[in-house]
């Protein structure tokens, strides 16, 4: 119970710290959104002098009160899920924003990482358990991929199965002649479009689960724990899955748990070059037009969503590999 304990304390502590972070570096950038507004005004006709102060108070950028006040203000607000009004949306809420488009990048992202981790780790089994084999070449092969640039695949996919081949459709997340819905003819259209931004996300990185997890397959096969069950004549499947890739995995959860933290922050080079309605699009929509509001709102989502991960896997962990709870018990 212990180890729960410090366990769920420090991640307290780290979130704690992410979000005074998040409400700190904002204030301390160059860059005025109120500017930007007013800009984006002006190019439509003229705009009343009072206008400024009415997009600073709105916008929470001026509000004459001191810094530990806005602090306050900050977290009860984020309490609520008030994260302000979008710049670069104007005037949605933050918090639409984002609603809008996390789940696009939580099903796209989501579905490619975990299918290229369980890909990666079952074929690095069968590579690192029949080393030797023709099935090594997988490694060099893979790796190969997994050097490409991202946005370079995705533009060789675009090319080859768009342009070319004309199998899928060149930007979009779902064809804009349908209502967004829980139809089905709109669910397989978001499939559609999702398949070749997917494809990318898993090609480019299931070279490196692949190798991760053969390399360990082949320092696991040499523990005395597996010749031994190899002495007392037990089947070589028994073997493979139970006592090398059993442990073997355990390295790969890690980085699993990290990887499922930053799917919530999407893949931006995909979403960019395919125009997918994701929060990699959103976050650089809000860079480009210094839209601090929304930035802040999706930082604190990352945040939330790593930690949140790290807390899972390090409880699931503890649960796979009892050792690790073994010095919080002194």
């Amino acid at each position: 119970m212990l180890y729960y304990l410090r366990k769920i304390a420090f991640y307290l502590v780290a979130l704690w710290t992410a979000v005074t972070l998040n409400f700190l570096i904002p204030r301390m950038m160059p860059g005025d959104p109120v500017t930007i507004l007013l800009a984006k005004a002006q190019q439509r006709g003229g705009v009343d002098p009072a206008a400024r102060r009415a997009y600073e108070l709105m916008l929470g950028t001026d509000t004459g009160e001191p810094l530990f006040t806005q602090y306050l203000l900050y977290l009860r607000n984020m309490a609520r899920g008030d994260f302000g009004i979008s710049v670069s949306s104007f005037p949605a809420p933050v918090s639409e924003v984002i609603a809008a488009s996390l789940p696009w990048t939580v099903v796209l992202v989501g579905l490619a990482t975990v299918l290229s981790v369980l890909t990666g780790i079952t074929l690095g089994a069968l590579v690192g358990w029949r080393r030797g084999t023709w099935l090594d070449s997988l490694v060099p092969a893979t790796t190969v991929l997994s050097a490409v640039p991202y946005f370079w695949l995705a533009l060789v996919l675009v090319a080859v199965f768009s342009s070319a081949l004309g199998w899928f459709p060149l930007l979009g997340g779902y064809d804009v002649n349908l209502t967004p819905g829980w139809s089905g003819e709109f669910l397989a259209s978001a499939v559609y479009y999702g398949i070749l931004p997917a494809a990318t996300i898993v090609i480019s990185s299931i070279g490196g689960w692949l190798l991760g997890m053969r390399n360990m397959m082949v320092s696991t096969m040499a523990e005395d724990y597996v010749r031994t069950a190899v002495a007392k004549g037990l089947r070589n499947r028994r073997i493979m899955v139970w006592y090398a890739a059993r442990n073997a995995a355990l390295p790969s959860i890690a980085g699993f748990a990290i990887s499922l933290g930053f799917v919530v922050a999407g893949s931006v080079v995909t979403e960019q070059v395919f125009s997918y309605p994701g929060i990699g699009s959103k976050l650089l929509q809000a860079v480009e037009n210094n839209d601090y509001a929304l930035m802040q709102g999706i930082f604190l989502v990352i945040t939330v969503a790593v930690l949140g991960a790290n807390l899972v896997v390090d409880l699931l962990y503890s649960i796979v590999d009892p050792r690790t709870r073994a010095g919080a018990a002194t």
